[in-house]
């Protein structure tokens, strides 16, 4: 069966005219349907009063579809985004963040970078430096499996883009755009690559992410720019498409090649510079490394790729983990962590007994190093969050249990367990069954609202485990129910595996 594909709009420079653009995404709606998102890319703020911006900031006035937004291109629009980590503006309004990956429910995977170039330091607030756009590339990168992205949005287009396509009209792709994109867009290889700021709309020919006779075919990139929302010329300023995640398509569907497709634009700049000079990668501190001896009678000791310590004389330099700004009760290397509820520890992750568990079987999965939640984490930590959630599924169903899932981004520092929109407060919970469901918190929320839920009498009834500090237990039936899953668990744990 066919996935069904989403519907999604691409916009380019707002400038602060926010009526003219929903007003046409109404108009759009009311004719073809509704849409799924809005992506908009370049500048969202312009230079006039922020009059009409107050009506939707305040919920007078309300976009007519999820709309996300890149962040400043200049020092008068910084103002308007103060979280570098993304936030909601205003309902239905969410500013993505610097820099980030945004993974939807369906499957879509959206890199985004906000700003433009800046090769001095410090770098001002409104731009991106080659260290962002190295850190964005090796997050990706990270994992095997890694075969590009569906979507990516910019504000400034790529330097160099025009080679070997149509017209580019005005645009001087030579001297126009940033090198730092155009090698992000090379090693990214986006389905889609959406732009802004030049004030007119361009749509290249799709072009190879791969050479002919010397590489597998892989899919073609469609490189978008769009013209400033209500421009007097009427050059085209929202794009219409529908895609399917590239994760649920079929490959040969995927790398089918389009009638007009062209040789990749960067492909001779890529060749002729060194992508270290171009992206110097940043220096890293060391890191700190985690060594448990979860085997007793082994007495194993696990480096931190994963494998035995004896298997390479030389193990990677592993890259440095994000640290907490202050003392965490999740982080593996705090002191603040009790480490006798520890009950697996995998190359990115580990599993740990919760504090007064609702029941004896009662378990975390975190992440080694320190993220809120999982919008933050990079590709290979989401890959051992979704290994971790599929063995302890295939423990509990062993045992003729079910097993809920479920995370809180919500006046939380460490990531408790899994996914939604980055810059939103959210509850997300995932059932055995498949389903999953997600709430968008916008005001006020019960801290132990999942566990009040489990323990209430409808599920679990067991009401009087509702607060965790209720049911606590002293540090030695701690470490005998920790050593006992540990039994059980050691014939699924994967990260035991040679």
């Amino acid at each position: 069966m066919a996935e069904k594909p989403l519907r999604l709009l691409a916009c380019g420079d707002v400038e602060g005219k926010f009526d003219v653009l929903f007003n046409r995404v109404r108009t759009i709606q009311k004719k073809s349907g509704n849409f799924d998102l809005l992506l908009c890319v370049g500048n969202f703020f312009g230079s006039t009063p922020d009059a009409e911006w107050e009506e939707y900031k305040t919920g007078i006035k309300k976009a007519p579809i999820q709309t996300y937004v890149l962040g400043a291109n200049n020092q008068e629009t910084v103002k308007y985004f103060q979280d570098v980590d993304g936030c909601e503006l205003a309902e239905n309004i969410t500013y993505l963040g610097r820099k980030g990956v945004f993974t939807g429910s369906s499957g879509l995977q959206i890199v985004y970078l906000s700003g433009t170039e800046s090769l001095n330091e410090p770098v001002p607030g409104y731009s991106f430096s080659p260290k962002d756009v190295f850190s964005l590339r090796t997050m990706l990168w990270s994992t095997s499996q890694f075969k590009g992205v569906d979507i990516l949005l910019t504000s400034p287009w790529p330097k160099y883009v025009g080679n070997f396509g149509n017209s580019s009209g005005e645009v001087d792709t030579k001297k126009c755009g940033s090198a730092l994109i155009s090698s992000l867009a090379t090693g990214l290889k986006p389905r889609y690559h959406f732009a802004a700021l030049e004030k007119t709309y361009y749509e290249r020919l799709p072009y190879r992410n791969h050479i002919i006779l010397q590489e597998n075919a892989q899919h073609a990139t469609r490189f978008i720019a769009l013209a400033n929302v209500g421009n007097p010329e009427k050059k085209k300023y929202l794009y219409a498409f529908s895609i399917v995640p590239m994760k649920l398509m079929d490959v040969a569907e995927l790398v089918k090649q389009p009638p007009d497709v062209t040789e990749n634009p960067y492909r001779k700049f890529v060749k002729q510079a060194s992508i270290g000079k171009q992206i110097p990668a940043p220096e890293e501190d060391s890191a700190c490394q985690f060594f448990f001896d979860l085997n007793e009678k082994q007495g194993r000791k696990r480096s931190s790729t994963g494998r035995d310590s004896k298997s390479s004389p030389h193990p990677k330099q592993p890259r440095k983990l994000p640290q907490p700004p202050g003392p965490c009760w999740f982080c593996l290397a705090s002191p603040e962590v009790e480490k006798h509820l520890v009950v697996s520890v995998g190359t990115h992750c580990y599993l740990a007994l919760a504090k007064g568990g609702l029941s004896d079987d009662h378990v975390l999965i975190l992440p080694i190093g320190h993220y809120q939640s999982v919008v933050e984490l990079s590709a290979e930590v989401v890959e051992e969050v979704e290994q971790y959630k599929a063995t302890l599924r295939r423990f509990f169903k062993s045992q003729g249990k079910r097993c809920i899932l479920f995370e809180r981004n919500y006046k939380s520092h460490h990531l408790q367990l899994q996914i939604a929109q980055p810059g939103a407060a959210y509850f997300y919970v995932e059932l055995d069954t498949g389903e999953k469901l997600f709430h968008r918190i916008k005001k006020n929320f019960p801290l132990q609202f999942g566990r009040e839920v489990l323990a209430s009498e409808a599920i679990l009834n067991i009401p009087d485990k509702s607060d965790w500090r209720q049911c606590q237990i002293s540090k030695e039936e701690e470490e005998t129910l920790a050593r006992h899953f540990r039994k059980d668990f050691e014939p699924f744990d994967f990260t035991l595996d040679d």
